[in-house]
């Protein structure tokens, strides 16, 4: 946690941030990237450009802001059904945020996990993101998860699918919500304490349908490329000014 950074953001946006409360898990849907060129009068290829960047500057405030771990929602099982020209950007960028971030990343000791259809990337793009998680492996202060040809029912049915092979009739029949969260593809993670979307949509879109059953949601208008360090700070704080009480009773 940056307390310079905090406090820079505090005095020039006149919110309070509460360092104890923190969420430690956010999760992002990063929607608008083609809006935001269409208002410019750029090709979408711009708006995919300029949303890498966003990703880069948030992935950075996160850190700074002690969050512990991030989950953006880069490229869904639904998206293979856009034009073969903007998944080919897509996948582009991919592998060069793999490459050309590389070493800002380790310079923030940010880890870079995967979930989601793997192996159902392009061979390009997957050697170039097993080369960016071995090389941040050992990072600690953030882990990245970057949600890739990942859908939330996919998972729930992998899950499933792994359990019935795994267990026993007997132990499926005693099997736990916790239990089942460990074949989840985001087993070993806390379930996301934030939700947050832009662009004005207001909905999940097949992300995280198991983990986000008790996150607090964030819609903003503000298109992904736009979203930035300071938006990033309103978010968390209106996180902060909300009572999570999971079923009870607030206290009185």
């Amino acid at each position: 946690m940056d307390m310079a950074y905090i406090d820079e953001f505090s005095s020039r946006l006149g919110l309070t941030f509460d360092s104890e409360r923190v969420p430690e898990h956010v999760a992002i849907v990063m929607d608008g990237n083609g809006r935001w060129a269409k208002q410019r009068g750029l090709e979408r290829n711009m708006g995919h450009r300029r949303g890498v960047e966003a990703l880069e500057n948030i992935v950075i405030g996160c850190r700074k802001l002690g969050v512990r771990y991030l989950t953006v929602y880069a490229f869904s099982t639904e998206n293979w059904s856009r034009p073969k020209a903007e998944i080919g950007t897509l996948m582009n960028l991919l592998s060069e945020f793999a490459d050309k971030k590389l070493n800002r990343l380790k310079a923030n000791q940010v880890k870079v996990q995967v979930v989601g259809d793997f192996a159902g990337l392009p061979m390009l793009q997957r050697l170039a993101l097993k080369h960016l998680l071995d090389a941040t492996a050992q990072e600690k202060e953030l882990v990245l998860n970057l949600a890739l040809n990942y859908g939330g029912r996919a998972d729930i049915l992998q899950a499933l699918k792994q359990a019935a092979r795994q267990l026993t009739p007997e132990e499926v029949q005693n099997m736990t919500e916790d239990d089942f969260a460990g074949f989840l593809q985001t087993a070993g993670l806390p379930e996301p304490d934030l939700l947050i979307r832009t662009s004005g949509e207001l909905r999940l879109s097949n992300f995280l349908l198991w983990q986000l059953a008790y996150a607090e949601f964030y819609f903003t208008d503000t298109l992904w490329p736009d979203f930035d360090e300071a938006e990033l700070f309103r978010a968390i704080c209106a996180y902060q000014s909300r009572s999570r009480r999971f079923g009870a009773l607030a206290e009185a």
